[in-house]
């Protein structure tokens, strides 16, 4: 495939622009051979999750840190103080000042608190934080969280789990044509088609879990979703053609000898 630039995200520069979960596998065996058929380099797991202490059977046992770059997210989180405070303990516990910053303000929806989000990126932000907030497809939350120091915005695509796809795409491309960061879809990538028409709208780069942990078969998934990513970023590169009412025909009749 034709060379690309990395993805980076403040002091880190990664290859792949596809980001994979671990939540909702049937097994830990599963999910490492998943993320191995994903090609991505970094991998997010919930703090809540991790036993710090470090038990045997823990799902950090299962992700090689020579191979993944670890993200802690704050997952479960519903205020900016409950979301430092797991911020803090993932970093104290060694696994990393990158930190994927998730507030929920409705249990049902799971739909992000973008006004708590800002709150607890303006501590982790003063704190030394690398902060990767997920938040709704909302341009002035976005724009916010930059000006605080954020290198990444990760506006929805869709509900957390719910594989809808991208439901906004107008929304998501202004974002990505209005913020001098990278932009990384975060939730609602339901199969590797709705991966290729998220890159197509040039975003940076995808965070899937759901679509992969609950796929029948998430290590082909995974192979799939990678190559959608790539073949989206691909896309936005070569640029499209554009929308026709009428057809034109490809091998014109102009200039033919009758």
């Amino acid at each position: 495939m034709t060379a690309d630039t990395p993805l980076v995200i403040g002091k880190y520069s990664f290859k792949s622009r596809l980001i994979v979960g671990t939540g909702k596998f049937t097994d830990l065996e599963t999910m490492r051979r998943a993320h191995e058929a994903s090609g991505a380099d970094m991998v997010t797991v919930a703090v809540r999750r991790v036993n710090l202490t470090r038990g045997a059977g823990d799902v950090l046992d299962y992700i090689d840190p020579k191979r993944f770059t670890l993200l802690p997210n704050t997952a479960g989180c519903f205020t900016a103080e409950e979301a430092v405070r797991y911020a803090r303990l993932g970093r104290e516990a060694g696994m990393s000042d990158l930190i994927k910053l998730e507030v929920i303000g409705d249990k049902e929806t799971l739909f992000p608190d973008n006004e708590e989000t800002v709150k607890a990126a303006r501590t982790l932000v003063a704190e030394g934080f690398t902060v990767m907030p997920y938040i709704s497809d909302d341009l002035i939350t976005a724009k916010k969280l930059v000006d605080l120091g954020c290198p990444v915005v990760m506006p929805l695509g869709a509900p957390i789990g719910s594989g809808l796809g991208i439901r906004n795409p107008f929304n998501i491309r202004i974002i990505r044509e209005q913020v001098k960061v990278p932009v990384i879809v975060d939730a609602g990538i339901g199969t590797a088609s709705d991966a290729a028409v998220a890159m197509e709208l040039g975003v940076d780069g995808l965070l899937v879990n759901t679509a992969i942990s609950a796929a029948k078969d998430p290590i082909r998934m995974a192979e799939a979703v990678k190559l959608a990513t790539q073949a989206g970023r691909l896309s936005f590169l070569a640029g499209r053609m554009g929308k026709k009412l009428y057809a034109n025909a490809s091998s014109p009749f102009d200039g033919m000898i009758g």
